[in-house]
């Protein structure tokens, strides 16, 4: 009696409530026995704790796992794979940072030496420079009184030559010389010799052997071989000649055999036409020679060495050569008008122009009485004038190709 009214006098507890709590305490039991097969069996799809292949899981195992992967904050393999090769890229970086800011620098060399001369004494103030094949390293120095020099701050490793000079001295190079970290190098052998005395010797030659040399030059020039073609000058830097030197240039003309022929010649045309008022014959002939080689005499003893020597003009014909054909004939026909000084000037040709009147006049002294007179001397001019110009057109354009010596010549 006593138990069922205590039965009845306690709360009433639902029958479905009772129910729940033993289900879930059959829940809590089974899922302790679970982790514990789980942890002794370990998991095949969890392989010992990672969650990489739940999928493998089934049933209570899978739901396990799920939670003991959450509990474990575990991430998938290809996620925790790129994760440490991305703190090991960092930590590489980071160590050869450090190690670059932290390398210590090669520590730098230096050389020292004493520049003595051949009898041992020192050469001070000699100039010291040290050659690389760096254009910025590239140090000098000048040795001191005792002829001491100091080069510091050398980077080792790298090859060098050290050059000495002195005034006086010739110059003086090192073999190669490549230091090492630190190093103190003591450059021996430093021996300075004299330099080698140069002499050189300008030949100079004065104006008047080189107007002698060309003068001999032209005394060779010879039309064809054998006419002589003296005066013409095929030298663009011809020198002035000496009035000795032009008195030879006019002899020699004169007393070339070939004057003598083309006297000769002209003797013979005069007494062709008989010209001037000489007799026929022998002496007739004679007397027109001896007149036309008196002509050629002193026109060209007057107008070609002693005017020109008195009045400082080159009687030559200075061969042209260049430019267009109107100015070379212009240069040829006013050969007989114009001249070139002795100081290389373009002045009137006084000799020439003296030289053809002083013939005329002179040449009133052997002529016929009845040829005499003012129009002797003009006729002579004049005709000596034409054979000029004509002389001039010839040189420029003609007598040049048939002169053997003169087209060796540059021009």
């Amino acid at each position: 009696m006593l138990i069922e009214l205590i039965m009845f006098s306690a709360p009433q507890v639902p029958l479905r409530a009772i129910r729940a709590r033993a289900d879930a305490q059959d829940h809590v039991s089974a899922a302790g026995n679970t982790a514990k097969r789980y942890e002794a069996e370990k998991c095949e799809c969890c392989h010992g704790g990672d969650c990489t292949s739940r999928h493998n899981c089934s049933g209570t195992y899978l739901k396990y796992c799920q939670v003991h992967c959450q509990k474990k904050g575990g991430l998938p393999m290809s996620a925790r794979l790129c994760l440490c090769a991305f703190l090991f890229c960092v930590s590489v970086v980071c160590a050869a940072a450090g190690q670059e800011i932290t390398a210590p620098e090669p520590q730098a060399g230096t050389i020292i030496g004493t520049i003595i001369d051949v009898n041992g004494g020192t050469v001070p103030g000699a100039s010291v420079a040290l050659q690389s094949p760096s254009p910025d390293d590239d140090p000098r120095v000048v040795a001191n009184d005792n002829g001491f020099f100091h080069l510091d701050h050398l980077n080792p490793g790298v090859p060098y030559h050290v050059t000495v000079s002195a005034n006086g001295f010739a110059d003086w190079t090192s073999p190669e010389v490549v230091l090492t970290p630190g190093q103190y190098l003591e450059l021996t052998g430093i021996q300075l010799r004299p330099a080698a005395v140069v002499t050189t010797v300008n030949a100079v030659f004065s104006t008047k052997e080189i107007a002698r040399e060309q003068v001999e030059i032209e005394e060779k020039q010879r039309v064809l071989g054998f006419i002589p073609n003296f005066y013409v000058v095929y030298d663009r830097n011809a020198v002035p000649l000496t009035p000795a030197l032009k008195f030879r240039l006019a002899l020699k003309t004169s007393a070339d055999p070939i004057t003598f022929l083309g006297t000769a010649f002209v003797a013979g045309f005069d007494q062709a036409t008989d010209l001037h008022d000489y007799q026929q014959g022998v002496k007739g002939y004679g007397q027109r020679f001896g007149a036309a080689y008196a002509n050629g005499l002193t026109d060209i003893l007057i107008g070609g060495a002693i005017l020109p020597s008195i009045l400082h003009q080159d009687p030559r014909y200075f061969y042209q050569g260049t430019g267009t054909n109107k100015s070379r004939i212009l240069h040829a026909l006013s050969t007989p008008f114009i001249c070139r000084t002795d100081y290389g000037q373009r002045r009137p040709n006084y000799s020439a122009l003296g030289g053809y009147l002083a013939a005329g006049a002179i040449s009133n002294a052997y002529y016929p009485p009845s040829n005499r007179g003012p129009g002797l001397v003009f006729s002579t001019a004049f005709i000596d004038i034409a054979a000029n110009m004509a002389n001039g057109l010839l040189q420029e354009f003609v007598l040049r190709k048939f002169t053997p010596t003169a087209k060796k010549l540059p021009y």
